[in-house]
């Protein structure tokens, strides 16, 4: 029987690519204006909103039953 372990190294490079991209947006510090700001963009790369204040942006992103990451 295969483990979990050599079922992950078997997924195809693409479709790990792909892997859980439409539950997660990724949060950005960003400077606009000479102010710092955070991006949230798809997991794509896809621009989806600036906001203000992180934790703000977090909520955003929950609110749409997506799961927040960072982008350092």
């Amino acid at each position: 029987m295969m483990t979990a372990m050599e079922r992950w190294k078997q997924l195809p490079a693409q479709e790990f690519v792909t892997l859980g991209m439409q539950n997660l947006a990724y949060i950005k510090p960003v400077t606009v204006n000479d102010h710092l700001a955070f991006a949230i963009h798809a997991a794509d790369g896809t621009p989806m909103a600036v906001l203000d204040d992180r934790l703000i942006a977090e909520a955003a992103i929950r609110q749409h039953e997506l799961e927040p990451l960072s982008v350092h």
